[in-house]
């Protein structure tokens, strides 16, 4: 099962996603509540895989992406998104994310997605 660090400033899609996550056997070895500390504990635990979310204070998940894969450029990354942000999301592909996940999280969808990567 895979390490995982969750990158999201909404406390409640957190604790939902580790939820989830820990349910299935992964391991969630961090949690950050926006971009800029979110790549510090990328960086310190260097996870499996790390889930992003687009849209945070400090510094957004666009521009922790690239922080991210300048420190790995094999980095998995799946960024999350609430819905009608497709030009974003285009642009984190461009950047090298994995995948992509919309909110609300739909668990069969998020666990097929970390089984692929």
């Amino acid at each position: 099962m895979a390490k995982i660090l969750i990158v999201d400033d909404s406390r409640t899609s957190r604790k939902i996603l580790r939820g989830l996550l820990e349910e299935s056997g992964h391991e969630v070895i961090g949690e950050a509540e926006n971009g800029f500390e979110g790549v510090e504990k990328f960086k310190e635990l260097n996870p499996e895989i790390t889930t992003l979310d687009i849209t945070m204070p400090v510094m957004d998940g666009l521009e922790a992406l690239s922080k991210i894969k300048e420190c790995n450029k094999d980095a998995k990354v799946i960024m999350i998104t609430a819905a009608g942000q497709q030009n974003k999301m285009v642009e984190a592909i461009k950047n090298g994310a994995s995948e992509f996940v919309t909110k609300p999280f739909e668990r069969d969808n998020i666990l097929k997605i970390i089984e692929k990567i």
